[in-house]
């Protein structure tokens, strides 16, 4: 997400999220707390179709850490992910020096597949990062769900 976020970027990612949906490359949400209605973030999916799996990516705003919030999105995306689109794999990956994210993954069931050493560059720095997966046959014969 860029920082400092530019006037009008919110508009073209929402109309590149319903172009994607359309085209069969990604599937994007919000991430609404039931209560309110108010946006926490989003989650979705980029679809590889070909190889009938997808990456998971979410970012979730800073005053809902910790909440849940995230791990229940992630449930109902594997499931959306599993269910109607008859995926076989879900990955994921994240910061080594984020490990919140790394146990949202745990929460639901992916299982950790490797780490990459200064494997992208953020800024100035390079990261080392994170891999996690699911199988739909795992998915199936967990309680996750």
């Amino acid at each position: 997400i860029p920082h400092p976020y530019p006037e009008g970027a919110a508009e073209t990612f929402i109309t590149g999220v319903t172009k994607d949906w359309v085209d069969k490359k990604s599937a994007v949400f919000a991430i609404t707390l039931q209560s309110t209605g108010e946006l926490c973030g989003t989650i979705g999916l980029i679809l590889e179709q070909k190889h009938a799996r997808a990456e998971m990516g979410y970012w979730v705003g800073v005053p809902f850490w910790s909440k849940g919030i995230c791990t229940e999105a992630a449930r109902c995306l594997l499931k959306f992910g599993f269910e109607p689109l008859e995926l076989n794999k879900i990955q994921a990956h994240h910061f080594s020096r984020n490990p919140g994210s790394g146990r949202v993954m745990q929460k639901i069931g992916m299982k950790h597949e490797g780490h990459l050493r200064q494997h992208v560059r953020k800024w100035d720095h390079f990261e080392d990062l994170e891999f996690y997966g699911i199988l739909r046959e795992e998915w199936l014969t967990t309680k996750s769900h």
